[in-house]
């Protein structure tokens, strides 16, 4: 029989169902599970014998929703974590040591750059970064000890793609771990694996739940690194709580629909914006402007949710547009059934110098959308009256 499609695999993928036989997975809000005898709790903790134990180590909503991931990303094995920053920094810490060297994007959220070149660096590992969009760069940032190849693609927020086969072939010449942070792309537009990387990242977070509820983390790819990261999060505590689990992999059910949605939107905002006299450039990875559209379409089903673009005016008409927005909301998160609009350089990036921001593109005036589900019509409605207000 012909293996399922991705829209039925994140639906019929569940756990074994309980003598009760419900038809929806139930919620197993336990911190431990019981033995029916000393011989088996010994068997099981000592792994000759399969059973939960504790849901720090595993748990069914947790391990369904991993299995589901996996076999979207067609990995090998999966584990779960609290957030997507413990499953970008399980995805490190796990695999490096003292004297190790990495290697990664310039042009990735703050926090994982905080992660590579604060706190890693205090533990002796040291790190150097490259342009994402600049395979030389890359070559020539590698040591004899570069261990590890870390990457976002598309970038956040300036949606820079990285060339994925380029970078496998490397990590392969190379014999170095290679780590792609998939979060903005989401399984549905982009597999990184087929590309040869090692491990895939997610902040399950952003499009994975797809309605700004829960906290949560993924991490991807070959047994042998995953059963590291495993053992690192089941003894440090990074583990994901079994409600967010199960929310996730419920959500997982309309990832396919809603990204479907999420792509037309957001392609009909970036042709809206690229006509506008008021904004200075657009940004979309599918959208010919794009200094990669090629790239772009060779990796993404799809353009994604995501539009960047610099209004005229700079940061203080930027300011004046997110204040007359009515429609949008203002925060940090992404990847919401609600749309919303981001100024990137005094939120999610504030922590870069203004010279680290302009080097990835992060200008005064740049706003990140994250396109919703709402009527395009009523999101393209909301920008022209805030863009008109605030001139």
């Amino acid at each position: 029989m012909e293996p399922h499609k991705f829209d039925t695999l994140a639906i019929r993928t569940q756990a074994a169902r309980s003598q009760h036989k419900e038809h929806a997975v139930p919620l197993y809000l336990t911190s431990s599970f019981t033995f029916d005898s000393a011989e088996e709790a010994a068997a099981v903790f000592s792994g000759e014998q399969e059973g939960y134990q504790y849901s720090r180590f595993g748990n069914p909503n947790s391990d369904e929703f991993t299995a589901k991931l996996r076999l979207l990303e067609n990995t090998e094995a999966g584990t779960a974590t609290a957030t997507g920053m413990a499953a970008v920094f399980v995805s490190l810490a796990a695999l490096l040591k003292a004297g190790d060297h990495i290697v990664a994007s310039s042009a990735i959220f703050g926090n994982s750059k905080h992660i590579i070149d604060t706190i890693l660096p205090d533990y002796g590992i040291d790190y150097s970064f490259a342009e994402v969009d600049n395979n030389e760069s890359w070559q020539q940032a590698l040591r004899p000890n570069t261990r590890l190849l870390f990457v976002e693609t598309p970038s956040n927020p300036t949606l820079k793609i990285a060339d994925l086969a380029f970078l496998g072939q490397l990590c392969r010449q190379h014999n170095i771990i290679f780590v792609v942070d998939n979060c903005f792309a989401t399984p549905y537009l982009q597999q990184p694996a087929a590309f040869g990387a090692d491990l895939i990242v997610h902040s399950a977070t952003k499009y994975i739940d797809g309605q700004g509820r829960v906290l949560g983390g993924a991490i991807l790819g070959k047994e042998v690194y995953v059963s590291q990261c495993y053992d690192y999060i089941r003894r440090t505590g990074a583990s994901l709580s079994p409600f967010n689990a199960w929310v996730l992999s419920k959500s997982l059910e309309t990832l396919a629909v809603r990204m479907e949605r999420h792509c037309r939107n957001a392609e009909a905002l970036y042709h809206y914006l690229a006509q506008h006299p008021d904004v200075a450039t657009v940004i979309y990875p599918h959208a010919p402007s794009h200094p990669q559209y090629a790239l772009a379409k060779k990796q993404l089903r799809q353009g994604g949710g995501l539009v960047g673009c610099e209004l005229q005016g700079g940061k203080e008409r930027g300011a004046r547009f997110l204040n007359a927005l009515t429609l949008h909301s203002l925060t940090a998160n992404l990847g919401d059934t609600r749309s919303i609009a981001t100024h990137p350089a005094s939120t999610t990036h504030a922590k870069l110098t203004a010279a680290e921001q302009q080097a990835v593109g992060i200008t005064p005036g740049f706003i990140r959308f994250s396109v919703g589900l709402e009527h395009i019509e009523d999101i393209l409605h909301d920008i022209e009256q805030a863009l008109t207000a605030s001139q």
